[in-house]
């Protein structure tokens, strides 16, 4: 299965070393999470590489207790000429429970050149409903 551009999905598996001294997900750990949500939807969109400009909000809205699957979500929400908006959600469960959103978040991404400063996305290759 292949995810439109722009988008990306990934799955991990709350374990005791992402945790707190609570037992659930470390809000260091959902952010490091969420950031390489955004970093992978962006870099997909640009198709070159892309770093982090900010970071405009993130909620952590319920708790994700040790052996929670956290299913991220993130998708690019705005495209400038070198920059990106991208949104990422969160959704935890655990076998037989409905999944929950536990986390969302908006980053700012910009793509880059190989000296690192900002560089203009290709639009050539999205089609029209992406852009």
């Amino acid at each position: 299965m292949t995810t439109p551009t722009g988008t990306t999905e990934l799955r991990e598996l709350v374990l005791p070393v992402h945790a707190n001294h609570r037992g659930t997900l470390f809000a260091g750990q959902g952010l490091q999470l969420m950031t390489k949500a955004a970093f992978l939807a962006a870099r997909g969109l640009a198709q070159r590489e892309v770093v982090m400009a900010g970071v405009t909000g993130v909620d952590f809205l319920a708790p994700v207790p040790v052996g929670h699957q956290l299913l991220l979500r993130g998708w690019v929400s705005r495209i400038g000429r070198s920059s990106m908006t991208v949104c990422v959600t969160g959704l935890a469960d655990v076998p037989g429970a409905p999944a929950e959103e536990v986390l969302k978040g908006v980053f700012e991404m910009v793509a880059v050149d190989a000296a690192g400063r900002p560089a203009a996305i290709d639009r050539a290759y999205l089609n029209e409903e992406t852009a």
